[in-house]
C-alpha cells in the first residue's frame, strides 16, 4: 500500500477536507515523537503552530531522511495526518518501515510553480506538512507559510535551509555499523543530531541516536550521563514490535 498521491487542485481539496475532520490527535497541542528525540525539542514533541526545519545546512547530511522519518513516526501512529511535498524520491516503503501509517500520508512529489499554494492548502487541513525547500523561495513567502502554520495549528517541517525556524535539526556526525572484517552489510548508523533555534530552543542541544533503528531505538548517553550511571553500555529506551 502506498501513500495517497495528490495530483491537481481538486484532488488536493478532496484530501484537505477529510484530513481536517476531527481525529483523536487533533486536540493535542503537542504531537508525540520518539522518546530518543524528545530532548531535542523544547516541548518534547511537535508543537502545533511551530516550524521545525530538518537538515538546515547548505547540503543535507547522510542520515537526514532517516531523521525526518523518525520525527514523523509517532505522530502518524497516534492518528495525525502527514503530507510530503516536493520530494519525488520519497519512499512510501521506507516510511512504512519507519512507522508511518500510509493511510494518513499524502504525497505531492511535483508541486511545480504553485508550490506555495499547495503547501498553504495542506497547512489548512493536515497536521504535519513536510516540504522540500525550493532554492528560489523568498523570505516573504517563507514568513507567510510559517505564519499560516501558527494560525492553523499545523506543524510545518521544511526539509532544507529555512531561516527563522523555531527549531532546526541537523545530522552533524555519523558512524555506520554492520561491516565485519571484509564482509557483512551496513545495518544502522550512530548519528549525532544537533538542535538549535530561538526562544525556548535558543540553547543548542545534541543527542546521539541509532538510525534507522531497525531493531531497537537507542539513545547513546553522553560522557556526563555515563559517569553518573557508571554504565558502559547503551541504554535501551524504545523498541519496535
Amino acid at each position: 500500500m502506498a501513500g495517497r498521491m495528490v495530483v491537481g487542485s481538486a484532488a488536493l481539496a478532496g484530501l484537505v477536507r477529510p484530513a481536517s475532520a476531527p481525529d483523536p490527535a487533533g486536540g493535542h497541542r503537542v504531537l508525540p515523537v520518539r522518546p530518543e528525540l524528545t530532548g531535542l525539542l523544547p516541548n518534547r514533541g511537535l508543537r502545533r503552530g511551530s516550524t521545525i526545519a530538518v537538515g538546515g545546512g547548505q547540503t543535507r547530511s547522510s542520515g537526514t531522511t532517516s531523521l525526518l522519518l523518525a520525527l514523523l513516526a509517532e505522530a502518524s501512529r497516534a492518528g495525525s495526518w502527514c503530507a510530503v511535498v516536493g520530494m519525488p524520491t520519497f519512499g512510501a516503503g521506507a516510511a512504512a518501515e519507519a512507522g508511518l501509517v500510509l493511510d494518513r500520508l499524502a504525497l505531492v512529489p511535483q508541486p511545480g510553480p504553485e508550490w506555495p499554494t499547495v503547501v498553504a492548502a495542506l497547512i489548512d487541513g493536515v497536521d504535519v506538512v513536510v516540504t522540500a525547500v525550493p532554492s528560489t523561495v523568498s523570505a516573504s513567502v517563507a514568513d507567510r507559510l510559517a505564519a499560516r502554520a501558527r494560525q492553523r495549528g499545523s506543524v510545518l517541517v521544511p526539509y532544507g535551509r529555512w531561516d527563522g525556524a523555531d527549531v532546526t535539526l541537523q545530522v552533524v556526525r555519523g558512524i555506520w555499523q554492520g561491516l565485519g572484517s571484509g564482509r557483512g552489510r551496513l545495518r544502522r548508523r550512530e548519528v549525532t543530531i544537533s538542535a538549535r533555534g530561538r526562544g525556548a530552543a535558543a540553547r543548542p542541544r545534541e543527542a546521539k541516536v541509532w538510525l534507522p533503528g531497525d531493531e531497537l531505538a537507542r539513545v547513546v548517553p553522553g560522557p556526563a550521563a555515563a559517569a553518573r550511571s557508571g554504565a558502559t553500555r547503551l541504554r535501551v529506551v524504545a523498541g519496535r514490535g
